[in-house]
């Protein structure tokens, strides 16, 4: 018991700035991964063997050599599999593990060698000699509709007003289509998978994966085992993007699968090359539109198609084409709109989620026609898109009919537009390309406005388990994985202020679904959302019972019982937390609790296009200043300045480093990140040597990064904060729209300059001396 006059504090909690728990171990290299656990002994390696056929039927498959190989143990088929050959994730079964007959992409897993050394598994898997009946392939968006546009899933439509009259009555209307190339998740960690087997149907596994609960899932039916016999364990990952919620599936089965048949932990991590061959990646995109607008640039209607190329299995290409049409609004009001989606078949790998889940591809979308409005009406695209922001009573319904209730998208762009000078900035940069005969200036702000929450309804739920030790130390365990992205650290913040202790009083302990069942996956921005108040959720229930026990010990009212920093105050006594909690443990309190939340208040109808899909919305705005040469297409992205909503920030070292990050990935999506197949559909971008990715040295030279501090959520999320994990990818778009300024300065700014993404040097330099032939034309 300490004296009443004393001021106690705690050292964290939430809203204040506090360093990733990890990152310490990051830089330094005492960050535990997967591949850098102990080996149990006797652990075996396992490596697929991938096709070599982009569409084709297997007519002789000859693995003798690969079974004679020196170190092979064994070789796994389709027909090892004991339960289930198929780990999709939609429950559509088209996905199998390893193709039988058929397969429908180059690089599908055929096989897999099972080998005492990992190299000794790389190399016999090349020694498989197959035969195949090749087929027609369809590589791309327009192979694929010219074939008559089979899709992988059932596209959607979201339609609001009458877009026939709209268009008819428009003063002005315009056509067009916008290209947007895919992107690779580029890991620092590959995808990898340890399994160990168990006494009986049991099996432990070590999976890289966002989505613990579906790998648990899958491994069961591939088995032929109920989902209690196999437990998932992850710590952490080196990134995920997306890329870990269904991709894991393939390689924590193969695993499973090698290690009950030779009873024997089995390892299985493959090289970079095969690992960007053989898993999806974001989705490519064709956009096709025609709009309606006034001669002030407001639109009157809308009427897009949102072509995706989805591979060779439904995957997630269902809800991501879906989430492409929910933020094909992005920040702006359309009075009538017709969007649809097309989740087209192809003979490639199956693309899946990527950070934004769609959303990325909606807003280059109709940032490419509020682009176009402005070049044929002569105006400054950002004067386009204010007109065009969503406001108060009519105009503020999207297409799925949601009413935006917590609009400051205005605020955001007004606050950044003042505070990078953008309107000084932009007369200069106009000036600038009047004399400069070579290089060329541009500059643009575009705005975010991005919807929280899974549009699977059922997603939107979390568990979380903790415990009180004797000692005052807490035990935390739920469901969210960590990627790097600060979650851990997050919910661990959230779990200090509840308790009112200090953060190195709580124990941040690795996912698994031994302790946290049905987990939804970390993804959709929703890690700290859910897991946040799952953890305060299990936090009151501990708190209740610790309120009552002090109330009948000490003979006073609950309200009497308040938690003070690092002690509890029991009318005008004052103890500290542990002996407090070491009393509650003698009076036989349960100092445990599993927490619950479901996100309250959403709901939607895919069928009909209708609903409440999203919680509420996060909002940003970025500025982006490029230079280009117009002699080679090379350019420099030479100052952004951001301000990002993240409402009552939980932790804003996190966020800011997180909306960082996203920005720059994003760039590198829209820029430099280009995928390529050849013409027998092999990919041919699968390295660091040909795939670039942004370096350090493509950051910025000014990079100003601002959290707004003034906003808080209207939602009732945990502390008020908001979700930053995708919204921030979306900023990058400014980065695509300067370089569009930056081109059309060739033809005076008179020509819509339809820079398609990626953005490389190639690509600016081709729409460059296009722009010039058309304006020498006219």
């Amino acid at each position: 018991m300490t004296a009443l006059d004393t001021k106690p504090t705690i050292k964290g909690g939430v809203h204040v700035p506090q360093k990733h728990d990890s990152g310490h171990k990051h830089v330094s290299g005492r960050a535990e991964y997967i591949d850098d656990m102990i080996e149990p002994a006797g652990t075996l390696h396992a490596y697929l063997g991938l096709s070599q056929c982009a569409h084709g039927e297997i007519e002789t498959i000859d693995l003798d050599a690969v079974r004679a190989a020196t170190g092979v143990v064994g070789v796994l088929t389709a027909t090892d599999i004991p339960g289930h050959n198929d780990v999709s994730p939609t429950g559509k079964h088209d996905e199998p593990i390893f193709a039988e007959k058929l397969v429908q992409f180059w690089g599908q897993p055929v096989f897999a060698v099972i080998a005492e050394t990992r190299e000794a598994a790389r190399r016999a898997a090349h020694k498989a000699k197959i035969t195949y009946k090749p087929f027609d392939h369809l590589g791309d968006v327009a192979a694929a509709r010219a074939a008559g546009g089979a899709v992988v899933t059932e596209g959607m439509k979201l339609e609001r007003g009458d877009v026939a009259a709209g268009l008819a009555n428009a003063k002005r209307r315009l056509k067009g289509s916008v290209t947007i190339g895919g992107q690779d998740h580029f890991y620092l960690e590959g995808h990898i998978a340890m399994a160990m087997p168990g006494e009986d149907d049991e099996v432990t596994i070590h999976s890289s994966t966002q989505h613990p609960s579906e790998v648990q899932h899958m491994v069961g039916h591939a088995l032929g085992v109920p989902s209690n016999a196999v437990n998932v364990i992850i710590r952490r990952m080196g990134g995920g993007f997306g890329g870990k919620e269904t991709q894991g599936n393939l390689f924590a089965a193969v695993a499973a699968i090698a290690a009950k048949k030779y009873n024997r932990t089995v390892k299985i991590r493959p090289d970079r090359d095969d690992d960007m061959i053989a898993t999806g990646k974001r989705h490519d995109f064709v956009v096709d539109y025609e709009v309606g607008f006034d001669d002030d640039g407001r639109i009157e209607a809308v009427d897009a198609v949102y072509a995706a190329r989805c591979g060779f299995s439904s995957d997630l290409s269902g809800p991501v084409t879906d989430r492409a049409l929910f933020h094909a609004d992005n920040a702006y009001y359309y009075p009538a709109v017709r969007l649809k989606s097309e989740p087209l078949k192809t003979n490639t790998v199956s693309n899946t989620a990527f950070r934004g889940f769609g959303g990325p591809q909606g807003m280059v979308g109709c940032e490419r026609w509020i682009e176009e409005i402005a070049y044929a009406l002569g105006k400054d695209p950002l004067e386009i898109r204010k007109a065009n922001f969503y406001g108060t009573d009519k105009r503020n319904v999207t297409p799925y009919h949601q009413v935006v209730e917590d609009n400051i998208v205005g605020r955001v762009v007004e606050q950044l537009e003042v505070e990078a000078e953008y309107q000084k900035r932009r007369a200069a940069i106009i000036d600038f390309n009047k004399t400069s005969p070579v290089l060329k200036r541009g500059i643009a702000l575009t705005p975010v406005k991005f919807g929280i929450s899974f549009t699977l309804t059922a997603y939107n739920q979390a568990g979380a388990l903790v415990h009180i030790y004797r000692d005052g130390s807490i035990h935390l365990n739920h469901g969210g994985t960590e990627m790097g992205q600060g979650l851990y650290i997050k919910v661990a913040q959230v779990l200090a202020d509840a308790f009112q202790v200090d953060l190195d009083k709580v124990k941040i302990t690795a996912t698994t679904t031994g302790k946290v069942p049905n987990t939804s996956a970390t993804a959709a921005s929703s890690g700290s959302d859910l897991n946040g108040m799952a953890a305060a959720n299990a936090a009151s229930q501990i708190k209740a019972r610790l309120v009552a026990f002090a109330a009948e010990k000490y003979s006073v009212p609950e309200d009497a019982v308040v938690f003070e920093p690092n002690c509890i105050l029991v009318g005008n006594q004052r103890f500290d937390w542990a002996d407090f909690i070491d009393q509650a443990y003698l009076g036989r309190v349960q100092l445990s609790a599993a927490g619950f939340y479901k996100t309250p208040d959403i709901h939607w109808d895919r069928a009909a296009g209708k609903g409440k899909p999203f919680f509420y919305f996060a909002y940003g705005a970025a500025c982006s200043e490029v230079v280009i040469d117009t002699l080679t297409g090379e350019y420099m992205v030479e100052r952004v300045d951001i301000v990002h909503d993240v409402g009552k920030s939980l932790n804003p070292a996190i966020d800011l480093g997180q909306v960082e990050g996203g920005f720059i990935q994003g760039m590198g999506w829209l820029t430099t990140e280009e995928l390529w197949w050849d013409d027998k559909g092999q990919l041919r971008t699968h390295a660091p040597s040909t795939y670039k990715i942004p370096l350090a040295s493509d950051v910025p030279k000014i990079f100003n990064v601002k959290l707004a501090d003034w906003s808080a959520n209207k939602a009732p999320t945990i502390r008020r904060s908001k979700a930053v994990g995708e919204p921030p990818f979306m900023l990058a778009i400014s980065v695509l729209e300067a370089l569009s300024m930056a081109a059309a300065s060739v033809a005076d700014y008179k020509i819509a300059p339809r820079l398609d993404a990626p953005a490389t040097p190639e690509r600016v330099l081709m729409t460059v001396e296009r722009l010039k032939r058309e304006a020498a034309s006219q």
